[in-house]
């Protein structure tokens, strides 16, 4: 991986992480109102469920997809000062978010495994991130 800029901390990951999920949770919980409409709060079949699961998850990767690619720095990144590029300092294509954001998955269900491997590694890469060819760099302070 090349880049002259550092790799941020894990805890600096984790409260990027932390600022991240409490916007996407309000995301979410605002875009699930058509659902709960369209169900009247009914128990839905399997088919409406399953439907609306993907529907979820295509918000997730919208939301975080959405921000790599159009300057690889999500809300939560960019309050932590921090810019996802890919392996070579670039910009993150649409493919490359698709990768990171289904093995970031696989990280999260191997019990967190592969977001805590940023400790071990010694180049703080997490498993995402050496699966999709990216890596976090930690930006410098802007004087105001």
């Amino acid at each position: 991986m090349t880049s002259e800029l550092p790799p941020p901390g894990f805890l600096r990951r984790l409260g990027a992480m932390f600022y991240d999920g409490l916007l996407l949770l309000a995301l979410l919980m605002m875009l699930s109102y058509p659902y709960v409409w369209l169900t009247g709060g009914a128990k839905p079949g399997l088919a409406i469920k399953t439907a609306y699961q993907f529907y979820l998850l295509a918000i997730c990767f919208f939301y975080y997809a959405g921000f790599w690619v159009r300057g690889g720095q999500t809300l939560g990144l960019r309050t932590w000062r921090m810019k996802l590029v890919n392996k070579d300092g670039g910009s993150i294509t649409w493919v490359i978010a698709l990768k990171r954001f289904a093995s970031a998955w696989l990280s999260l269900l191997c019990l967190g495994l592969g977001f805590l491997w940023v400790l071990y590694d010694r180049d703080k890469l997490a498993w995402h991130d050496r699966l999709s060819g990216t890596q976090m760099i930690l930006l410098p302070k802007t004087k105001p």
